[in-house]
């Protein structure tokens, strides 16, 4: 039997708990802008943990590696950018999510596509061991809610930085917020009572 609370510090859990402080962030994307390959080298590594997990919870953990590499790549190419009123965190963090919401759509439209496509229901509760495999509840929520959810209460990132990031009121990201949460909790008790729990309607739309 699985309360949500127990989910939700399983959920926190898998995030680091030493985010590195903004301004050595920012100081540090601020020599890798003007050409330290040191700092470039140390940026990646301070922010490559965040970017990949929000890569694995926006879409899967087999697509997170490359996901990752991509936005990674993309945050390179755009450290001219970079100023030091910058809050490079969220500025990194959003180039992963658009390209976890790129990859998001390819998928719709691939499926789309597919004319032998079948929509499977995901079994929540092992046989073996009664887990709850958390990511595939996540990956059945709405993408809109799964973003808001995922960058705030995963991430960490406040509801303010989330609606500057997704250009949306900050009331948009608190009830989307709210609704993902109750849209866990009503698939964390129909896995508890059936074992397996129906795609809602955004795993049609959005191919995950």
């Amino acid at each position: 039997f699985f309360k949500q609370k127990t989910a939700y510090e399983i959920l926190r859990s898998d995030w680091s708990s030493d985010v590195c402080s903004s301004d050595l962030l920012t100081s540090t994307a601020l020599k890798a802008r003007d050409g330290d390959r040191v700092a470039l080298e140390g940026l990646m590594r301070l922010v490559q943990g965040d970017v990949w997990r929000l890569c694995k919870y926006m879409v899967d953990a087999q697509s997170a590696d490359d996901l990752a590499q991509d936005a990674l790549i993309k945050m390179i190419g755009s450290l001219h950018r970079v100023t030091a009123e910058h809050n490079v965190r969220a500025w990194t963090l959003g180039i992963a999510r658009h390209t976890c919401l790129d990859e998001i759509r390819r998928r719709q439209r691939r499926r789309k596509l597919q004319k032998d496509y079948e929509g499977t229901r995901p079994v929540l509760v092992s046989a073996e061991d009664s887990s709850l495999d958390l990511r595939e509840l996540i990956a059945h929520i709405d993408v809109d809610r799964r973003d808001a959810f995922v960058l705030t209460q995963l991430v960490g990132l406040s509801y303010e930085e989330v609606a500057e990031m997704c250009e949306c009121p900050i009331g948009t990201v608190r009830s989307r917020v709210a609704r993902a949460r109750l849209d866990l909790h009503t698939l964390m008790n129909a896995s508890n009572e059936a074992g397996t729990f129906p795609p809602p309607q955004a795993t049609e739309k959005y191919g995950n």
